[in-house]
């Protein structure tokens, strides 16, 4: 199996967002396309080798949930750019939003809040698949740290190379920008 990068050129032009900063964006991302075919191919050698109780196949299987998440969580944070920012309050994640945060402005706060951690990271609204609950939560490597059991809908990039290019070190107008650009259709078609 090969995976294909995703082309999310129409991005480029979004208010907030250099074209510097995404083709910088989208290169980065192709990397982790480029590693996940790599050590896919690699792996299933070393398996049909019979060469699976070394340590070179432990610590690529290790390493190929860094580049998988980081190529996936990439895609989810692409997509759910491009839109107005705008949320329908009247929509299923609207309502949601509300009853698990009381209002849509807690929620943001929250959610700005964690986005706005000290590290490297992500900022993730995740829902429990269990109880449909609503979840912000601070993600630090692509491979560690997700919820069990949870989808994650709204991503944001919270790594320097998301930002740096444009924002320096003001992570809170970054954070304003991406959210000036939410397509909140995308986010709410990962409800469930």
């Amino acid at each position: 199996m090969t995976y294909e990068a995703k082309n999310y050129d129409h991005l480029v032009g979004m208010q907030g967002f250099s074209e510097g900063l995404l083709k910088n964006h989208f290169t980065l991302y192709q990397g982790y396309v480029n590693n996940t075919n790599t050590l896919y191919k690699t792996l299933n050698q070393l398996f049909e080798e019979g060469k699976t109780s070394g340590p070179e196949y432990g610590e690529l299987k290790r390493r190929f949930g860094w580049e998988w998440n980081g190529m996936r969580l990439h895609e989810l944070y692409f997509e759910n750019l491009g839109g107005g920012g705008q949320l329908n309050m009247e929509g299923k994640l609207g309502a949601r939003i509300r009853q698990d945060y009381g209002s849509y402005e807690a929620w943001e706060k929250d959610f700005m809040a964690t986005g706005a951690i000290r590290g490297i990271g992500w900022a993730i609204l995740y829902q429990d698949q269990a109880s449909g609950k609503l979840l912000n939560m601070w993600i630090n490597e692509h491979q560690q740290g997700h919820p069990a059991g949870c989808v994650p809908l709204l991503i944001l990039d919270v790594f320097e190379h998301a930002f740096m290019l444009d924002y320096g070190l003001k992570r809170p107008d970054y954070i304003a920008a991406f959210f000036q650009n939410i397509n909140w259709q995308a986010v709410e078609g990962r409800l469930k």
